[in-house]
């Protein structure tokens, strides 16, 4: 490559001192190509390399592409960014090398996967301070106990100084949707005098021309409740609230992305609620102060949260089937079966279900978003079992208890019954379940397994260990329980009497 000296030299010598090309060949070095083109071309400095090393990146290269290739059975909307596979590098390879190594070659394999897309322009915006919110709903994939599931992710954004709330719930009925609100308020401390929405159905009953909307009643009262003003966007115009569209694609991207999982949705959103504060600490593309530091100039302006919180609770009356059931929407609720054919008052919470009879609590209920499911409290139908032992085995109630329950409890109902017969033995279980009602399931869980070990065989030995003081220090009074046999009665048979 030449230099500018010798390209200066070499124009110079043959324009003003007229030398020929083989002459400043042997005098500089170079071909005589290299000079004809010093001669026929203004000076271009390097030439791009087509293929570019990476001897830092090298080692992950195959890495990168793993991800990428796993990404094309992922939903498209939580596939790696560059930013998240340099942030991943970083975190689980040690990886020292530049981000904008790992974009260029981030954007070259997604070219080379089909993974590339366009990107949107957007506006840019200098909304006022603690004026107005945005809202959405997106979709996200999680993995709850080993198992895939599709939810949905809530998203209040502040226009203002950009904080955001993102929570994940399952399902957009209306009152996940007034539960969302109600989080969200708590979480800013505040509510903001206008909230910009997409025209979904829990708010909006049908979109008149224009601006104009007639709104769903129950969004109204919520709304007054908390003095806030709605806006909706034309319809689809997405774009009319940007802020919390991205939004929802960078949480989705950057929190979201592996997969998350863990036992239950409420142990995903504590985590992801970590996260989103964490990110108060960035500054905007465009602003001086982060987002932390403007949300304190914003908090004065938002209007004060009322002293009690929403009640969004849904009064409803139902009559207990002869399943002992209550049909709530798509699903069945279990009553005590005393109740059955009685009338329900039911208060339907946002995450709960109440019943009441009698001005009684009656039952309650986690509330079930899924279609075609029985929700059944066991202990709802142990007094039936027991008047019907034949029932036992095929009862759907009891099916569903002993996926979950200690394997002590098989062991005890197998013993039972080989000492006191089957239809004995499953009526002295259902005794012994029934214990659940007065004593806490882990004494009655550790007095099973204390009764296993000494090889009893009566619901006797469970009552007296759980009547006592200390389950341990009265283990030793049941060895040799299994020894006693019970009494014989038959000889009652031979006192005569009055038939």
């Amino acid at each position: 490559m030449l230099s500018m000296d010798q390209y200066s030299y070499i124009r110079t010598a043959h324009r003003v001192y007229h030398k020929s090309i083989s002459q400043l060949a042997r005098e500089t070095g170079h071909s005589r190509n290299t000079i004809r083109k010093a001669l026929s071309h203004e000076s271009s400095g390097y030439k791009p390399r087509n293929d570019q090393p990476y001897p830092v990146l090298g080692p992950f290269m195959d890495i990168i592409d793993t991800w990428l290739i796993e990404d094309k059975d992922a939903p498209k909307k939580q596939r790696h960014t560059a930013r998240r596979v340099f942030n991943r590098l970083k975190e689980e390879h040690g990886y020292m090398g530049a981000e904008v190594t790992v974009r260029r070659y981030v954007r070259q394999a997604k070219q080379r996967l089909g993974l590339s897309k366009g990107q949107a322009g957007f506006i840019p915006l200098d909304p006022e301070c603690g004026l107005e919110a945005e809202v959405d709903w997106g979709v996200a994939m999680v993995c709850i106990r080993g198992k895939q599931k599709k939810v949905r992710m809530f998203c209040l954004r502040s226009k203002y100084s950009g904080k955001f709330f993102v929570q994940l719930y399952p399902c957009e009925r209306q009152q996940i949707f007034f539960e969302a609100h109600i989080e969200a308020f708590s979480f800013f401390g505040g509510i903001f005098k206008t909230i910009i929405y997409d025209n979904l159905t829990t708010a909006v009953r049908k979109v008149l021309q224009g601006k104009d909307r007639i709104l769903q009643k129950e969004f109204e009262k919520f709304r007054s409740y908390y003095s806030f003003e709605s806006r909706f966007c034309s319809t689809a115009q997405g774009h009319e609230k940007g802020g919390v569209e991205n939004l929802v694609g960078f949480a989705r991207r950057n929190f979201l992305v592996p997969i998350p999982k863990g036992d239950s949705l409420a142990q995903i959103n504590e985590e992801l609620l970590k996260k989103s504060i964490q990110y108060g600490s960035h500054t905007v593309s465009g602003r001086t102060k982060n987002i932390n530091e403007l949300f304190l100039e914003e908090q004065s302006h938002l209007l004060p949260l009322p002293n009690i919180a929403y009640s969004n609770i849904r009064i409803l009356t139902a009559k207990a089937d002869k399943y002992c059931t209550v049909r709530l929407e798509y699903n069945r609720y279990s009553v005590p079966s005393e109740y059955t054919g009685r009338k329900i008052n039911v208060e339907m919470g946002a995450f709960s279900v109440l019943m009441n009879c009698d001005r009684k609590c009656i039952a309650k209920h986690k509330r079930n978003y899924a279609r075609g499911e029985w929700i059944l409290n066991p202990d709802h139908y142990l007094d039936l079992l027991h008047r019907r032992p034949r029932a036992f085995e095929s009862a759907r109630p009891i099916k569903q208890w002993r996926r979950i329950w200690p394997a002590n409890y098989e062991t005890l109902l197998n013993r039972f019954q080989t000492a006191q017969g089957i239809d004995r033995g499953i009526k002295d279980f259902v005794t012994v379940l029934c214990l659940h009602r007065d004593f806490e399931s882990n004494l009655v869980d550790q007095a099973i397994a204390t009764a296993v070990e000494c090889k009893a065989s009566s619901s006797d030995a469970i009552i007296h260990l759980l009547d006592a003081s200390d389950v341990d220090s009265q283990a030793q009074s049941l060895d040799g329980w299994d020894k006693y046999s019970p009494p014989d009665i038959g000889c009652y048979d031979q006192l005569g009497g009055v038939s």
